[in-house]
């Protein structure tokens, strides 16, 4: 049942994007270069959201055992789905600027590796 829809609503798109999505175009032009950089994005939030709650980042670098492979949270880490959304969110919006950015030096450089990001 989504499937039909969605490739409706992507031939009613596809002649012209929407101002609404036009955002998203901008980090399609560079998904790997978001890709990359929102890990350390999240990685460092994790880091200072730790040391603000707990006073300690320790279990962000390293795991006791593989079943707790790559951190280990501290007792009480888990937040709601809506503060995960929230975070997403504000991830999404400080790495527009960015792929922006990058987006265009992608367009004004020919390097072979740029096409790579």
């Amino acid at each position: 049942m989504t499937l039909g829809p969605a490739l409706l609503l992507l031939r009613a798109f596809d002649a012209r994007v929407p101002a609404l999505f036009r955002p998203t175009l901008v980090i399609g032009k560079v998904p790997l270069f978001y890709f990359i950089l929102h890990f350390f994005l999240i990685h460092a939030l994790t880091v200072v959201v730790s040391l603000a709650r707990f006073g300690d980042a320790h279990g962000m670098f390293q795991s006791p055992s593989l079943d707790r492979y790559p951190i280990s949270p501290p007792p009480g880490w888990p937040v709601s789905l809506p503060v995960v959304y929230a975070i997403w969110i504000g991830v999404a919006l400080t790495m527009y600027p960015l792929c922006r950015w990058f987006a265009g030096v992608r367009a004004r450089r020919t390097e072979w590796w740029l096409s790579y990001l």
